[in-house]
């Protein structure tokens, strides 16, 4: 699916996930239904199909430390600008993971077929489980404890990583799966995940709040400006400085500009903090990544 169409496409299934909550057709669980589909079947799928592929390369060493040095610089930003401007702690809590959390699994292996071609989703596969999941396993659950009052350990954050499906996946992937599996391995696997899209994005539909946080509109705005725009521009110039090119340097620049991690803002809701200001910046950011997304595919297409 080309990228117009597959925009089209999304749009399509948001409006449809959201006329399907709004009418109370579905039960109210089932986007979380959906979602669980989604991490125990399709996203497994997608990285069993696509990570056998990767063969070791310098450069890969520079894609998984791009989104810990995106990281670095969005928690920098933050804490300063929170200072400066006196955001509460829960917001500062909120941006500090959904700035550097975007939707790299669901929302970005099911876009970057359509925004950067087959090829590129292993350097996603490698970006997502190396880079945003362990932060938001790490890092994450450092910042809900320190803001939240409950203390992540060790041990939870172990559990935490080897428990997660997909990172099951990619450990069987790269250990056991041959680099071009038979066609009744691979066929089974690409059907599932080629419904990443339809799911996700019927799923996020469901989910959709699209409510104005006003006591939290500086921290919302620059939120968004942020992970959608300052965060992408970053990465792309990291992507220079690391040698980082062809198909490994679009999956860095779209996975940094998907929009905030879904369930980093679920956990955000979760633990109190400023759960309005988090559904708005998940919500909002999902619709305004359908415009910035084409903008970043014009950008890369025109840097050398």
């Amino acid at each position: 699916m080309s990228i117009l169409p597959a925009f089209a496409f999304i749009l399509a299934m948001l409006a449809a996930g959201r006329l399907l909550a709004w009418r109370r057709i579905v039960p109210a669980d089932a986007p979380a239904a959906l979602n669980l589909v989604v991490l125990y079947v399709c996203l497994p799928a997608a990285v069993l199909l696509y990570a056998p592929r990767l063969a070791f390369e310098r450069e890969l060493l520079g894609l998984i430390a791009l989104p810990w040095l995106i990281l670095g610089a969005s928690a920098g930003v933050t804490l300063l600008l929170a200072r400066v401007l006196r955001f509460d702690r829960a917001a500062t809590a909120a941006l500090l993971l959904l700035v550097a959390l975007g939707n790299t699994s669901f929302l970005g292996f099911a876009l970057i077929p359509a925004l950067a071609g087959v090829d590129a989703l292993r350097y996603a596969v490698v970006y997502d489980q190396f880079g945003s999941f362990l932060i938001l396993s790490t890092f994450g659950l450092i910042v809900l404890g320190l803001y939240g009052g409950e203390r992540p350990t060790l041990r939870s954050i172990a559990r935490r990583i080897a428990t997660f499906p997909p990172f099951i996946a990619l450990v069987v992937a790269l250990v056991l799966m041959p680099k071009e599996s038979p066609d009744v391995v691979t066929k089974p696997l690409r059907l599932l995940a080629d419904s990443l899209l339809p799911l996700v994005a019927l799923a996020s539909g469901m989910q959709l709040r699209l409510r104005m946080p006003r006591h939290h509109l500086g921290a919302f705005a620059y939120g968004l400006v942020a992970k959608l725009l300052l965060m992408p521009l970053l990465a792309l110039g990291l992507c220079v400085l690391l040698g980082l090119d062809g198909a490994m340097r679009a999956a860095a620049v779209y996975e940094t500009a998907m929009p905030p991690m879904i369930t980093a803002g679920a956990l955000l809701s979760l633990a109190g903090l400023a759960p309005e200001l988090a559904a708005a910046l998940v919500g909002f950011g999902i619709v305004l990544s359908m415009a910035t997304l084409p903008l970043w595919h014009f950008a890369l297409a025109h840097v050398a």
